[in-house]
């Protein structure tokens, strides 16, 4: 422990001092009662109450005291704390396949309803990013705690054109890595990717950003959006269109999850999903910080100081 005004604690010695001032006032109250009377007529006449019953409300005024002098020096505590901060980026798939309504009314309607329905369980301490993964990635929403702006940035997504899966989960690990706590450190962070699992175009291979996202201790976790008769309508020229099949393809996320450490969920509505902050929670680990505890000693003055004075009251019908 550490104080913010130590000179203060010079009034400390005030208390010895006080009780040698009882002691001596004690000593002569004594001496003048023995001038008066006989030690028999006195003990028949005023019987000394038993020591204990002297020395506790002394005891607990001289511990107010001394806790006032101690609170006046401010002083500070080294306390362990838990950490509330952490990181979830969503990397939601927006390409044409997500456009199949194989899950009503379509993939990627179904995906933003999951990724909003998780996020609502979400701790508040919890910062929340939104990347859309089409030809390239975009941040659609930068990691924050207001859940307002992460349903907006949700609710947004539109279709676009490839699947830049590798990249998505690149970017989606820079943002978590760019992240800063109160005490300066990078909180925890994971990567929850909802897609249909197709990777289309992008610099990186889902793989290797997987491996990336692996050594900077960045778990990957997914959702498969759709199954295997997932279809889309592809304008063709001359105002004709063609229906294109779109499979969803498991073994690419399954992939990414494998080697990044996290885990693959085939139903949007998985209740084990809630593992995902919970994985989290767990390596939120502890912190330490500096507080002032000037207010314990204060109300400790106080509770001694009541219970002192009411003792006194009792014993002695008399406060001092």
């Amino acid at each position: 422990m550490t104080f913010q005004s130590p000179w203060a604690l010079l009034g400390l010695l005030v208390v010895p001092v006080v009780v040698l001032v009882l002691v001596a006032r004690e000593r002569q109250r004594a001496r003048v009662a023995q001038r008066f009377a006989s030690a028999p007529l006195l003990a028949g006449i005023a019987p000394r109450p038993p020591r204990a019953r002297r020395l506790i409300p002394l005891g607990l005024l001289l511990l107010a005291l001394t806790a006032m002098v101690v609170g006046v020096a401010r002083p500070e505590a080294t306390l362990t704390t838990e950490r509330e901060e952490a990181t979830v980026v969503l990397a939601i798939d927006v390409s044409r396949s997500m456009e199949a309504a194989d899950v009503e009314p379509s993939r990627l309607v179904a995906a933003r309803a999951a990724a909003s329905t998780f996020v609502a369980q979400l701790p508040e301490r919890f910062r929340v990013a939104v990347v859309a993964i089409g030809t390239r990635p975009v941040v659609a929403s930068p990691p924050t705690e207001n859940r307002e702006i992460t349903d907006d940035a949700l609710a947004n997504l539109r279709p676009s054109e490839g699947t830049a899966l590798g990249d998505g989960i690149m970017l989606a690990a820079r943002l978590g890595q760019d992240e800063r706590a109160e005490d300066g450190t990078t909180p925890p962070t994971a990567i929850l990717v909802i897609s249909d699992g197709a990777s289309d175009g992008g610099e990186n291979e889902p793989a290797a950003a997987a491996a990336r996202a692996k050594r900077l201790g960045i778990p990957v976790h997914a959702i498969l959006v759709g199954g295997l008769d997932g279809t889309i309508e592809v304008e063709l020229e001359g105002g004709y269109t063609q229906v294109v099949q779109v499979p969803a393809d498991p073994e690419t996320l399954r992939e990414v999850t494998r080697i990044a450490g996290g885990d693959l969920y085939t139903a949007l509505d998985d209740p084990q999903l809630v593992q995902v902050y919970e994985e989290l929670g767990s390596r939120l680990g502890e912190r330490e910080e500096r507080r002032e505890v000037t207010d314990l000693f204060a109300g400790g003055a106080a509770v001694f100081l009541l219970a002192g004075g009411a003792l006194s009251a009792l014993f002695f019908r008399r406060i001092a």
